[in-house]
């Protein structure tokens, strides 16, 4: 089984370019949520509580402007949710 990782992408000539170090939290969380459906669940409707319990006993590693963005937007989907704080990160 192949993870990927949104940190392995490189500069691509389409403008795709490599995910900053510092976003590596936000990519593991992410990266739970999509592995694991209870984490997703809790992720989405109670974003607090999958902050402050982390994922397998290990906390995620964000900024504090992170953790406002993701508990401040509410989402149905995964893919919502990572809409929504991928534009709230465009505009900090």
């Amino acid at each position: 089984m192949t993870i990927l990782s949104l940190d392995m992408y490189s500069e691509m000539p389409m403008g795709v370019r490599k995910a900053p170090a510092q976003r590596n939290g936000l990519h593991r969380l992410f990266a739970a949520a999509v592995v694991n459906d209870q984490f997703r669940e809790t992720l989405l409707r109670e974003p607090e509580a999958a902050l402050a319990n982390g994922y397998l006993g290990q906390p995620f590693s964000l900024s504090d402007q992170e953790k406002i963005i993701l508990k401040s937007v509410r989402a149905k989907t995964l893919a919502d949710l990572a809409q929504k704080v991928n534009q709230a990160l465009k505009t900090v």
